[in-house]
C-alpha cells in the first residue's frame, strides 16, 4: 500500500502527530523500524529533506519511515494493510523486523496476501468470498490442510507446483 510523507526532513516525518517528540524519541522509533542504519547514511541524517512522497527514498525506505512513525506514536490499536505488499525480499525481512517490534505489546490487525507477514500471528483469520473459513495459528491451519494450508504452499514453491484458489487472509494478534 502507499506510505503518505510529505516533502520534509526525515525527523519532521517519523514525528507527524507526535509535536513534542525529543530527537532522542525520534532516533529510537527509527531503531525499532530498522532504519536508523539508512538515516544515519544520509548527508544530513534525521535533517535530509525527502521530497514530496519520499520521491528520495526507496519503497523499502518510505515503508520503514511509515513504520518509525507509528512507533512513536505508540498506538494501542494498530491496523497494517498489505505493509510489504510492494516491496523486494530484503527490503521485506527489514520491514518484518520492525513490524514485530511494532506490533510488540498491543492489539494489531494484519491484512496480508504475503503470509511471511503474518506467520507469528497468534491468530490468523481466512476470509473466502468475504465469510471467515479458517481461524487458528499458523501451525494448526497448516495441520488441518486447508485454504491457508493450500495459500501457504503456493508461496513458498513453484508455482506450476500446484494451482488453488487464492483467499485473502486477515490476521488478528492480541498482544496486549
Amino acid at each position: 500500500q502507499d506510505v503518505f510523507l510529505f516533502d520534509g526532513t526525515i525527523a519532521d516525518n517519523i514525528s507527524y502527530g507526535r509535536k513534542h517528540a525529543t530527537q532522542h524519541d525520534i532516533e529510537q522509533a527509527a531503531m525499532l523500524a530498522c532504519c536508523h542504519g539508512f538515516i544515519s547514511e544520509m548527508p544530513k541524517q534525521y535533517l535530509t529533506r525527502i521530497g514530496e512522497r519520499g520521491v528520495r527514498l526507496s519503497g523499502g525506505q518510505r515503508q520503514r519511515l511509515a513504520i518509525a512513525r507509528a512507533v512513536l506514536a505508540d498506538p494501542r490499536v494498530l491496523i497494517l494493510d498489505e505493509a510489504t505488499s510492494n516491496l523486494d525480499v530484503e527490503s521485506e525481512l527489514f520491514i518484518q523486523e520492525g513490524l514485530v517490534n511494532l506490533m510488540r505489546n498491543r492489539t494489531s490487525f494484519v491484512i496480508a496476501h504475503r503470509l511471511s507477514t503474518i506467520r507469528n500471528a497468534h491468530k490468523i483469520v481466512v476470509l473466502k468470498n468475504g465469510l471467515v473459513a479458517e481461524v487458528g495459528s499458523h501451525e494448526q491451519l497448516m495441520a488441518r490442510g486447508g485454504s491457508y494450508h493450500d495459500m501457504v504452499v503456493i508461496q513458498t514453491s513453484r508455482p506450476e507446483t500446484k494451482k488453488v484458489e487464492v483467499i485473502e487472509p486477515v490476521a488478528a494478534s492480541s498482544h496486549a
